[in-house]
């Protein structure tokens, strides 16, 4: 049974019979005098071996066992200068030995390198040797450099400062390889000039003595190529300077990143820039671009932007050059009268060239992408109405029967790129009336290729210019379905064959009246039972009637057979008559139909001049002159049944497009003065400049404040305004 011993305590509750423990530092030992003489000896035999390549008695372990014994016993100041006057010593004599040789370029290079690469070894060895000095006193005290900053120094004392012809030559020997391997003179060793310039950088010597007068060298260099280049008498074409400066680019980035410090790689690389590119811009653009841009040279043209890039003010000068380009040669298409027949295919592959180039070669760069739309805005308005009204034609020329040259997907294609064209033109009320025109035509003549394009077109219109400005071309629409529906009722009460529109005279054209044309009896007789039942339907409302845009099936008999004619009205009154008589003349024709004078010449020439000869004119020639005859065509073979005689197109004459324009001017002039006093009637007292700056708000179309003027004028005589009694330059609205 074991027995706890019994702890003893006194009054103050502290445990009897307990004994202190005391420690006392021991006494440091004392290292033997031969102990330290043995290790100053060996160290420095290690060392001396180290630095002259020759074999090492001891082992690395008792070498640093020397080291560290010492500096535990107070000897490392010692240690550390006693080893650094060795290596001083030896650098000494090692520099001595080296500039006795003599060496050309090359082997000088070659010479320093080896002997840097030489002492970064040995420093290497030392140090491991010396690890616990290094660690220890060079460590805790910081005016004290470590053994590797020690031997970079000493090396850059003897070798680059105190023998600066040493410092000099490794400097132009690097300059100098680097300059022969820019111009192709020869092949270097990249890795002898990326080792010396490493040594340059532990050195601290790369950035005060190398690197500065590297990139003045550089400018220097790129400089006078540059100007050598950009010459006129040189022979290079500007595509082929700017393949040069991107080989040239890439060359100083393969170049920096193989051997260049990292600080020096951006500056180079600028340099090179700003003496390539940034001095010559204006040239490069002023000598290259728009050739570039006529032939099409995309490539060329990407690498123009991505080497504009580069350079600061390289990307605004290429817009404002590219915009400059633009103007210009939209200028030529829009203001050339004998370009009018192909402006509009012309300015849409102009806009999809520049579409092209923008999107390709400009990396679709918004800034660039408003410049061009800036640019198309500005020169297609140079000539005031005229690109709307061919803009209007075009489409025509497109949404017409007889264009067969497109399928519906591709037509759809072409109005998107019209629609382009179309949203630059500032007179969009001439595109209107001539767009309202043409379709008038197509509609009535059962001219149009597809209702869809002709709705798709009208839809477009309506999201880019809002109902009113669609509202005309939609009651077009809306008439023509009404009179289907019409006649479809007509025909259930009446027998007789024909088909009549009824249109709305504030949504169509106006058409002169041709009530004078003398009708045969049965064409009156429809007329007015069509005109009584529509009258029955509609009381109060009043017919006129337009003949040239009627149309008809004649048939006729022939000795070849008979056939089916299908005429206009105005063919269809030139031919009955010949029911009749063999010959009649023009004039007897004209007394018979009364149709005015140059329309029936156009007439009788399409029956009597063109493909299907129906009548034969005496005599015979290609235009119809007072005085000519025509008689009955007996001979007249065809192989069709049913054959379509066109009119003679009359191309449309200066007195309709004026008239066209007139309308517009007329239109124009109701809107400002609508325009005018609707402001003044809000703000009944204004100053002109007021007026005329919101007046050119409000307006949707081009006006001049010289016309604003007149109709301000105008309304003062219609006394709807007044001048201020004191003031001439402001206005009362009188109520």
């Amino acid at each position: 049974m074991d027995v706890k011993p019994k702890m003893l305590r006194t009054s103050t509750n502290k445990p009897v019979g307990v004994k202190k423990l005391v420690l006392k530092n021991f006494e440091k030992p004392v290292l033997p005098i031969t102990y330290q003489n043995d290790a100053w000896s060996r160290l420095a035999e290690a060392v001396d071996a180290v630095l002259t390549s020759k074999r090492i008695e001891c082992s690395q372990e008792v070498l640093y066992s020397f080291v560290e014994n010492l500096c535990a016993h107070g000897n490392a100041e010692k240690v550390y200068f006693e080893l650094q006057n060795i290596i001083e010593a030896h650098v000494a004599a090692s520099t001595v030995n080296f500039l006795a040789k003599t060496q050309d370029h090359i082997d000088f290079l070659r010479s320093m390198d080896k002997t840097w690469k030489t002492h970064c070894q040995q420093l290497t060895m030392i140090r491991a040797i010396y690890l616990f000095l290094d660690r220890t006193y060079a460590l805790q005290n910081s005016t004290v450099p470590s053994l590797w900053d020690v031997g970079l120094d000493i090396f850059r004392k003897h070798y680059m400062i105190t023998h600066v012809d040493v410092r000099q030559r490794t400097i132009d020997g690097i300059l100098m390889l680097i300059e022969h391997e820019r111009k192709g003179e020869m092949v270097i060793d990249r890795s002898l000039v990326k080792s010396l310039l490493r040594m340059l950088s532990d050195l601290h010597l790369y950035g005060d003595h190398l690197e500065d007068r590297f990139i003045e060298e550089t400018k220097n260099l790129y400089g006078e190529e540059g100007n050598c280049w950009m010459r006129d008498d040189s022979g290079h074409t500007i595509a082929d300077y700017l393949f040069h400066v991107n080989r040239r680019l890439e060359e100083e980035k393969e170049r920096s990143e193989f051997y260049l410090d990292h600080t020096t790689r951006k500056p180079v690389i600028h340099a090179v820039e700003e003496q390539l590119l940034g001095l010559h811009l204006p040239t490069i653009l002023q000598k290259g671009l728009d050739q570039l841009l006529d032939e099409n040279r995309y490539n060329e043209l990407k690498l123009l932007y991505n080497l504009f890039n580069r350079v600061k003010t390289g990307l605004s000068l290429l817009c404002t050059q590219f915009n400059m380009y633009i103007k210009k040669r939209g200028k030529v298409i829009i203001t050339d009268p004998e370009k009018d027949k192909t402006m509009v295919q012309e300015l849409l592959e102009f806009k999809e060239q520049m579409d092209r180039v923008l999107i390709e070669c400009f990396a679709a760069n918004e800034k660039f992408a408003n410049s061009l739309k800036e640019a198309f805005e500005t020169f297609i308005n140079q000539r005031p109405n005229k690109p709307a009204e061919l803009i209007a034609k075009f489409v025509d020329s497109k949404l017409r029967s007889g264009n067969k040259e497109a399928t519906e997907d591709e037509l759809e294609l072409i109005l998107g790129k019209i629609m382009v064209l179309f949203r630059f033109i500032h007179g969009k009320d001439v595109f209107e009336a001539f767009y309202k025109k043409d379709l008038a035509k197509r509609l009535l003549v059962g001219k149009s290729a597809s209702v869809d394009a002709e709705k798709s077109m009208l839809t477009k219109l309506k999201e880019e210019c809002g109902a009113g400005f669609t509202g005309k071309l939609e009651g077009m629409f809306k008439d023509m379905e009404l009179s289907k529906e019409l006649m479809m009722n007509f025909k259930h009460q009446s027998p007789i064959d024909m088909t009549a529109y009824v249109l709305t005279m504030g949504y169509w054209p106006s058409y002169p009246p041709v009530e004078d044309v003398i009708l045969p009896p049965f064409m009156v007789e429809a007329q007015e039972v069509f005109k009584a039942y529509y009258i029955s339907k509609h009381n109060g409302r009043k017919l006129q009637w337009q003949h040239n845009l009627g149309h008809c099936v004649l048939k006729a008999s022939f000795p070849e057979g008979a056939k089916e004619l299908q005429v206009s009205q105005y063919q269809a009154l030139c031919l009955l008559p010949f029911n009749e008589h063999n010959e009649l003349s023009l004039q007897e024709l004209k007394q018979t139909t009364n149709i005015e004078d140059e329309e029936l010449k156009r007439t009788l020439q399409s029956l009597a001049c063109g493909k299907a000869r129906v009548l034969l004119k005496i005599p015979r020639s290609r235009d119809v002159e007072d005085g000519d005859k025509f008689t009955y065509n007996s001979e007249f073979k065809n192989v069709l049944f049913r054959i379509k005689i066109n009119q003679v197109q009359m191309k449309e004459t200066k007195e309709e497009q004026s008239s066209t324009h007139e309308r517009v001017f007329q239109d124009r002039q109701y809107q400002i003065d609508a325009a005018i006093v609707r402001i003044m009637k809000t703000r009944k007292c204004m100053v002109h400049t007021t007026l005329l700056g919101e007046l050119f708000e409000q307006l949707k179309f081009p006006v001049k404040a010289g016309d604003l003027k007149k109709r301000i004028e105008c309304l003062i005589e219609r006394d709807y305004l007044e001048r201020d009694r004191e003031s001439s330059s402001k206005y009362h609205y009188v109520a």
